[in-house]
């Protein structure tokens, strides 16, 4: 699929990966709808240009998430939406008993389920059935759809059984999502970020922050948003990355 002249939705792109996805896409030739609950996606929109529109909507909600998909279809005309970078979710941390030996908070464990899992198959939902609907371009696909996993679905640590469970379940979809898909010729795959500078990781403590960045074995540093951007790029623009998880961390193994 080509990047040029095709529109595509980026959910989370108020900021971080998602924002750093929007530029690399509107760069390359797209027009993108940016998609965030934070309104400050509004003026990042405006910063890309023409090409760049911008909408709130909660991935958890169908009814403010169509909107959004509607709005990227009547943005790509006739050609529709060609595919959707889904990067919105939240990081949770809560041990299942804590120091005063009380149970972790069952709605928190919800919410972060909510967010990330079934935000993830709503996106992912409304998304796909937009794309059905276009006619095949010259390779004969209709759309692809990269959803945003986590190492923390392999490698969780202490505190993150929400964010492991809840990012495990978006690697879990890919497959059975991909080869359900694959009769509407729409092409689904997943990203596994390792540790980025994004502003979930300012949520951290810098000490905290650098350990991390240390623990990689190449390149020792935080990875680059753009670097998440370059690799959605090349899993929109070759056609046999499909039903698979590629995990981008540089070859760290959290413990």
């Amino acid at each position: 699929m080509q990047v040029k002249e095709s529109t595509f939705l980026i959910t989370g792109a108020a900021s971080g990966l998602g924002a750093a996805t929007a530029e690399r896409l509107v760069a390359a030739g797209a027009r993108v709808v940016l998609c965030d609950l934070n309104d400050s996606v509004n003026s990042h929109a405006q910063q890309l240009g023409a090409n760049a529109r911008a909408i709130l909507a909660d991935i958890t909600l169908g009814e403010q998430m169509q909107q959004a998909v509607d709005a990227a279809v009547a943005l790509g005309g006739e050609r529709g939406l060609s595919g959707v970078v889904h990067c919105a979710g939240v990081v949770s941390v809560a041990k299942l008993v804590d120091r005063e030996g009380n149970p972790a908070d069952l709605e928190s464990y919800m919410k972060t389920i909510n967010i990330n899992l079934v935000g993830t198959f709503n996106v992912m939902r409304l998304a796909a059935a937009a794309m059905a609907k276009n006619a095949p371009n010259e390779s004969g696909e209709r759309g692809v759809i990269i959803n945003t996993a986590s190492i923390a679905a392999f490698d969780g640590q202490v505190g993150q059984c929400a964010y492991s469970a809840s990012k495990a379940g978006v690697v879990g979809m890919t497959l059975p999502a991909a080869r359900e898909l694959s009769r509407h010729a729409i092409r689904v795959m997943a990203i596994a970020p390792g540790v980025f500078e994004t502003p979930m990781m300012s949520e951290i403590p810098d000490e905290a922050a650098q350990a991390l960045a240390a623990a990689v074995p190449f390149p020792k540093r935080l990875g680059k948003p753009d670097e998440f951007a370059q690799l959605a790029e090349q899993i929109i623009t070759n056609p046999m990355l499909n039903g698979e998880l590629i995990r981008l961390d540089g070859g760290i193994r959290m413990q």
